[in-house]
């Protein structure tokens, strides 16, 4: 009866070891898994808009503020809405909302719009300020294939009027190639990228002083 009783237990304590092998909880080639490092990039040129004409504006760009449970170079997933995981062995170079800002700068850069985009903090006077809130970036295990989900809120200010000239929640979503965090980032990118075109075309609206500026 006591050699069952062991039997038993051994098969348990196997099949638990076994759970926590597959899943990379634990590793016999000693010490923990490898920590994966990602970035986001500009892969190619940004869409290109039409100049706004004339002088052109200096943009200052303030350093994007992330959403709450993305203050974190820790890469974000859903398996079910409202609940944030993070991935254990994956993660980003920097925070979503750090890496943001560089890359609007080279794309406003490049868009032909601004005489000059200034990063804040700087010296540098500037006609207008672009505020970005809720930096959010996830992917989302929701469905098949899981879709990554980048989100902000854009406040565009005219300094020398000191107005706000418009507000606008942008959005935009990709399919990951794979479902693994690899994949997120894949689609990360792609949907930065996307999330960037449409936050130029929607600052020259602006300068234009088009009504699509305050949608």
């Amino acid at each position: 009866m006591k050699g069952s009783i062991f039997s038993l237990r051994s098969l348990h304590a196997s099949g638990v070891l076994l759970a926590l092998v597959s899943s990379g909880c634990i590793s016999f080639q000693g010490g923990a898994e490898a920590v994966h490092t990602y970035h986001l990039s500009l892969e190619g040129g940004q869409r290109e808009v039409d100049a706004a004409g004339g002088n052109s504006p200096v943009i200052q760009l303030s350093p994007p503020q992330a959403e709450p449970g993305f203050e974190t170079p820790r890469m974000v997933y859903l398996k079910r809405p409202y609940e944030l995981e993070y991935f254990a062995t994956n993660q980003w170079a920097d925070t979503p909302a750090n890496m943001f800002g560089p890359l609007l700068a080279q794309s406003l850069s490049q868009s032909g719009i601004w005489r000059d985009v200034v990063l804040l903090p700087s010296l540098v006077a500037g006609d207008y300020r672009l505020d970005l809130y809720g930096v959010a970036l996830q992917q989302e295990f929701l469905q098949q294939p899981s879709r990554v989900r980048v989100t902000t809120l854009a406040q565009l200010v005219d300094l020398k009027q000191s107005t706000i000239m418009g507000m606008q929640r942008f959005e935009t979503s990709e399919p990951a190639p794979s479902e693994n965090a690899y994949g997120g980032v894949v689609a990360a990118n792609r949907a930065v990228a996307q999330l960037l075109d449409q936050l130029t075309v929607w600052l020259r609206d602006c300068v234009r002083h088009s009504p699509n500026c305050r949608r």
